[in-house]
């Protein structure tokens, strides 16, 4: 800002007004004065700088992922490369491993952004149901309906689970949660929860594969979750008792309203 310093540095007569606020008087070092302020800027400027970089980089990595996500939609995933990726984004290929280590990195970014995305949309209602099989009940069918609603979503999100089985981690953990739960309320049977979140996620990535490929295009979303809550433990009547009490999924309801309108 102030260029290279002189070594001749002019020393200046404050004037009245400065005088009353600051309470110097008669002369005062310009040299002083310079350096007082680029020491302040160089205080300031690195945090700042920091913060801009950092801004700069979850952008970065925000559109690598959103280049990624389109490639998927498109062609099969396993088809896709890094430079594939990075032509799409617009960035240079040693911009994609500042951000990722390897195609799989970005592929389980994706995979758990349009899982978290949606996940996050489901938290409202489920939070609002108190028995942890109404609330497995109400994920499955949410899921379900936003495949039928959405199959490209449905495609996506079944293919990159092969490549990414860590993905949507944040609701593999609240399934979890609930099927522990659910399990303390019935006889044991020897199964664990372990177990039964994979019987569960297994079903799910099976039923959305199919919408996706377009080999389901309708379904009985009754009998897929009546068929999932009898996979973990309860009987045909206890699941049919869960199904009649389910509330509306955030799919349904915006159906509703659009109809209204």
């Amino acid at each position: 800002m102030f260029g290279v310093l002189s070594t001749r540095c002019p020393r200046v007569r404050l004037n009245a007004a400065h005088r009353f606020v600051t309470g110097h008087s008669g002369q005062y070092d310009l040299c002083k004065m310079q350096f007082k302020v680029v020491d302040t800027m160089a205080k300031i400027n690195p945090i700042r700088r920091a913060e801009i970089g950092r801004e700069k980089r979850a952008r970065t990595r925000a559109q690598l992922i959103a280049a990624a996500h389109s490639l998927f939609a498109r062609q099969a995933v396993e088809s896709v490369t890094v430079d594939d990726v990075v032509k799409e984004a617009g960035v240079a290929k040693g911009t994609f491993y500042v951000h990722f280590d390897s195609l799989e990195a970005v592929t389980a970014a994706v995979a758990e952004e349009l899982v978290q995305s949606f996940d996050e949309l489901l938290q409202p209602g489920r939070g609002s149901l108190a028995e942890p099989a109404l609330r497995i009940a109400f994920g499955c069918y949410s899921f379900t309906d936003k495949a039928l609603n959405d199959p490209r979503w449905a495609s996506v999100v079944a293919r990159l689970a092969a490549g990414a089985p860590k993905g949507g981690e944040m609701a593999r953990r609240r399934l979890f949660e609930d099927l522990q739960q659910f399990s303390k309320a019935l006889p044991d049977d020897g199964v664990s929860a372990e177990l039964k979140q994979e019987i569960v996620v297994g079903i799910m990535l099976q039923i959305l594969r199919a919408i996706g490929e377009g080999r389901l295009s309708s379904i009985n979303r009754e009998a897929v979750i009546s068929a999932i809550l009898r996979a973990i433990g309860l009987n045909a009547q206890e699941a049919k008792s869960v199904l009649v009490r389910l509330p509306a999924t955030p799919t349904l309801e915006k159906s509703s309203q659009s109809a209204t309108n």
